[in-house]
């Protein structure tokens, strides 16, 4: 008899449906830090422009971020379990086909398909989750499929370091396909189905919107280095992204059912749990895939010793987040959080101060303390975006933090290169030649910033390696700086919303009120 037929949940079975969900958590880290690690390798293999390349990990973050709040949606429509068992099969498939991927469109094409699968297991997952324990037991278990998250971010890049070394990155698509296979066959078995009573229907017009005006930003953005903010076409992009997101903000305000319930941002919690959703962007993930394109293509070292620098970076993910799910019992969440993103900062300040080609030992050591300071806030956020609506409301819930982090990861990201790559242009145009056109300059800055160095002497032939390698290293040490800046704000938002420990009992029975009439 299956657990849906017995009607009855008891604790194991109840650890079981976190099992299932923590193993489909640990896929989607791992299939955005194993791609990054092995960018250089698929360069080699398939060829790209920069911005075809950038696309392996920007395809898959646009369609996981743009699809959160649609899968969470539909997760409450159409049942979780449902939704789970769709995504999780989806992905396995989809990393299977990339493993013959034969062009950069076809690769990045199926790195989009594997984000829209992995945001349909996740927020389904994380719903489910929320259905099934209450107060501190949630609180502890979203902690978990936080450390589920850091043991993806620490693992992945060693893993696909090995793979690369010894099977070629092809082999990276493989990593993912066995964990997202147990997670389904748990999944499956143990979870059962739930959904929003209340939900009647599916805002279409207002999932559509927002996928508009979030891809043509993204596009906007990585075109960037190439054409400036102020060129025409970026220019068009961004105006065409500002007027779909405004037809967006109109759609869901008169919406019966919308999709992102827009009135709970009236609510300084709410708010301040946004904020805490976007800021390890800045402080950490853009780290994940700037970092091993330093030490490979700019320092040298091969994908293995790469990857095993980089388990610094997300070592402690695999024991912190759950012990600041313990340290909730004394200390609220948001000031847990805000004392991580300082720590955050403080590491990105340190990290600025060890140059590429420099002994590792202070490298290493700054990761750690960013690695610790994002971890603090890392297993807490899930469990404080639930926190904060009717638990039938869960999976929309998920669905609008979701989406801001991992969209505001992904646009951290094209940003940051974006950035990078123009800091390292002002640095050559004051070492190279007058003779030297900027169209020129701005290709090399953009291979350089990506971490081929090759490349970027070709196309520079009055360079040196040393020269190229000190340009790069003056820009990536003033990002670092503003990365920190970054962090810091961030750090001053969330104490400020989320500092006390518990919202107020008018606020939530405001909140209570608000979502039983919609």
């Amino acid at each position: 008899m299956s657990m849906d037929e017995c009607g009855t949940y008891n604790g194991t079975q109840k650890l079981l449906v976190l099992g299932a969900i923590c193993l489909s958590g640990l896929s989607m880290p791992v299939s955005f830090t194993g791609p990054a690690v092995a960018l250089p390798a698929i360069a080699q293999g398939l060829g790209g422009t920069p911005i075809e390349l950038s696309w392996v990990t920007n395809a898959f973050m646009l369609a996981f971020g743009s699809s959160l709040m649609i899968g969470g949606s539909l997760a409450d429509r159409y049942g979780r379990k449902r939704l789970f068992m769709l995504g999780t099969m989806g992905f396995a498939i989809l990393s299977l086909i990339a493993m013959h991927a034969t062009s950069m469109l076809w690769l990045d094409t199926l790195r989009a398909l594997q984000g829209v699968a992995s945001a349909a297991a996740l927020s389904s997952g994380a719903a489910a989750l929320a259905q099934e324990f209450e107060g501190n037991a949630r609180t502890r278990a979203f902690s978990l499929l936080g450390t589920t998250f850091g043991v993806g971010l620490a693992c992945g890049p060693v893993v696909a370091g090995f793979l690369i070394e010894h099977f070629g990155w092809r082999s990276v698509f493989l990593s993912v396909t066995a964990i997202t296979l147990l997670a389904f066959a748990l999944g499956g078995w143990c979870i059962r189905e739930t959904r929003d009573p209340g939900a009647t229907g599916f805002d279409w017009l207002g999932a559509a919107t927002f996928t508009g005006a979030l891809t043509f930003f993204t596009v906007a953005v990585l075109l960037v280095p190439e054409n400036g903010w102020l060129s025409a076409p970026v220019l068009a992009l961004l105006a065409t992204s500002s007027l779909i997101m405004a037809t967006f903000v109109i759609v869901e305000r008169r919406s019966k059912r919308p999709m992102l319930d827009l009135s709970l941002f009236r609510y300084p919690r709410f708010i301040g749990v946004q904020f805490l959703a976007a800021a390890p962007a800045y402080a950490y993930v853009v780290l994940l895939v700037l970092l091993p394109q330093r030490f490979i293509g700019i320092e040298g070292l091969d994908a293995m010793t790469a990857g095993q620098m980089m388990f610094a970076l997300s070592a402690p993910m695999l024991v912190i987040p759950f012990l600041a799910g313990m340290l909730t019992r004394w200390l609220s969440p948001g000031l847990i959080s805000g004392v991580g993103l300082l720590l955050c900062a403080c590491g990105n300040v340190w990290l600025a101060q060890c140059p590429p080609g420099q002994l590792p030992d202070q490298t290493i050591l700054a990761m750690i303390l960013i690695g610790i300071g994002v971890s603090l806030p890392w297993g807490l956020m899930d469990g404080l975006a639930v926190s904060v609506v009717p638990k039938e409301r869960a999976g929309m819930a998920t669905g609008i933090f979701n989406t801001t982090r991992v969209a505001g990861e992904g646009i951290a990201l094209a940003i940051v290169t974006a950035l990078l790559g123009g800091m390292v242009q002002a640095n050559l145009a004051s070492t190279e030649p007058a003779s030297v056109s900027s169209a020129t300059l701005c290709a090399a800055a953009n291979r350089l910033a990506m971490g081929d160095m090759s490349r970027a002497l070709q196309l520079l032939p009055n360079a040196t390696h040393i020269g190229l390698m000190h340009s790069y290293a003056d820009a990536f040490h003033l990002l670092l700086y503003v990365l920190a800046a970054i962090s810091l704000l961030s750090a001053a938002m969330v104490f400020g919303f989320l500092g006390h420990s518990k919202p107020t009992y008018v606020e939530l029975s405001e909140l209570r009120g608000e979502s039983a009439g919609l």
